[in-house]
């Protein structure tokens, strides 16, 4: 009882993780119909300015603050820069970009840092409460479930009781329409990717102090696999959706490393990512919508 009490809480904890960055995905899919897979990087390359902060200033938070800002700003780049030529050309160009984009913000960073391990500070302890012999939660834990619940709120409330979020949709799924109406398109798309890009970075910073020895360019790839599967899973229309994704996920890794194997993870993760598709193509969460013509 005592290792399925760990593994579950274990579980719960890094699905956590993976619940922050697919909410950042469910965010750019709802606000542009883009899936960035870029994001991961975008997402490294603010952790790298939180760093620079941090080591000058001696304040995490700071860090934390400038990291964000640096997402805003790299979304609206990248957006004005490169994705508005390509994301409605054709379905695969805004993937292939985005990969492209990626490769390339990944070789702009180790140039400028190199790619040894850097070390990656978390604002809270990381050491689990004990309760009858049972390692828990611990502070940090606690601080990043905190966290995914305000960015899940946030952007439910966004979508669903503010202006902009519904010119988001409506840019999102019928920008023609929407420019006839008075919406600039343009500039809602742009709020868009920095929304995005400033939650993604967000996320950087919940998981990289848990994500393994350090901050190194390639950080966040088997990352973002992990937290697109969850959106999938979840729904990538739904930001419940991913944070139950993400908890579901971290659990199945967390079971099925704990009582059969760490070799078969991925395995496990590929047939629940099959189960789901086949039964609900468009995840858990999707809603169902009905057309009148």
């Amino acid at each position: 009882m005592d290792r399925f009490v760990f593994l579950t809480v274990d579980g719960l904890s890094h699905g956590a993780i993976f619940a922050a960055f697919a909410l950042a995905l469910v965010l750019i899919w709802r606000g542009t119909r883009v899936v960035n897979f870029a994001q991961g990087t975008m997402a490294v390359a603010a952790a790298y300015i939180a760093y620079s902060v941090t080591k000058a200033t001696g304040s995490y938070w700071l860090g934390a603050v400038a990291a964000i800002v640096a997402g805003l700003v790299f979304g609206v780049v990248v957006e004005r820069v490169v994705m508005r030529y390509v994301a409605h050309t054709a379905p695969l160009s805004a993937i292939v970009v985005a990969l492209g984009l990626s490769l390339v913000i990944e070789a702009i960073i180790g140039i400028i840092y190199g790619v040894n391990y850097l070390p990656f500070p978390a604002p809270f302890s990381r050491t689990s409460y004990v309760v009858g012999g049972v390692p828990l939660i611990s502070p940090y834990d606690i601080f990043v479930f905190i966290c995914v619940i305000v960015v899940m709120v946030g952007i439910g409330l966004l979508f669903a009781r503010t202006a902009i979020g519904l010119r988001m949709r409506a840019a999102a799924f019928a920008p023609e329409t929407a420019r006839l109406v008075g919406v600039n398109v343009s500039r809602v798309l742009t709020f868009g990717w920095a929304l995005s890009s400033g939650v993604g970075a967000l996320a950087g910073l919940l998981i990289l102090p848990t994500s393994g020895p350090g901050l190194v360019p390639s950080a966040m790839d088997l990352v973002f696999i992990s937290a697109f599967t969850a959106a999938v899973i979840g729904g990538l229309d739904s930001p419940p959706g991913a944070v139950v994704g993400g908890l579901g996920l971290g659990l199945v890794l967390s079971y099925t490393s704990g009582y059969i194997g760490s070799n078969v993870t991925e395995l496990a993760v590929l047939a629940l990512l099959a189960v789901v598709l086949l039964v609900r193509p468009g995840g858990l969460f999707a809603s169902r919508q009905g057309r009148r013509v």
